[in-house]
């Protein structure tokens, strides 16, 4: 069975996350540098079988595209045009990066560990990636 693929795009860096063959657990892949997200994907689905790709839409609380929204719309454009027969879904995203530097809190990590944005990055699109899976499931 093809994985899921998420991407919590930013205007520097990017958190992906993949599922497992089985389509049951969401685990960190990486973080790349933004601008090559698109070079990354390319190299990551001519060795691995991607059926869908969840890309984070950043909204207010009050439901309205955050100030980040034209650089993800933008970002989304291009992945489209650069793989035109990948099935893509828009998840909200709001809160995914807080919740990630919980996780980061509860798991133990040191503060200077915490400071790593790469890393609450990568786990923002895990909890992306596993929230969408737990929604999946019911």
């Amino acid at each position: 069975m093809p994985r899921i693929l998420a991407i919590d795009y930013g205007m520097k860096r990017t958190g992906i996350a993949v599922t497992d063959e089985l389509q049951i657990i969401a685990s960190g892949l990486t973080t790349i540098p933004s601008e090559t997200a698109i070079a990354f994907l390319k190299d990551y689905f001519a060795k691995e079988s991607v059926s869908k790709v969840l890309i984070g839409e950043p909204k207010q609380m009050n439901g309205q595209p955050s100030e980040s929204a034209p650089i993800i719309e933008k970002f989304v454009v291009d992945f489209t045009q650069a793989f035109p027969d990948m099935k893509v879904e828009r998840v909200d995203e709001r809160f995914t990066s807080k919740m990630a530097f919980q996780t980061m809190i509860d798991s133990g990590l040191s503060k200077k560990q915490r400071q790593n944005k790469a890393l609450v990055d990568e786990i923002a699109a895990t909890i992306l990636l596993q929230d969408y899976l737990s929604r999946k499931m019911i």
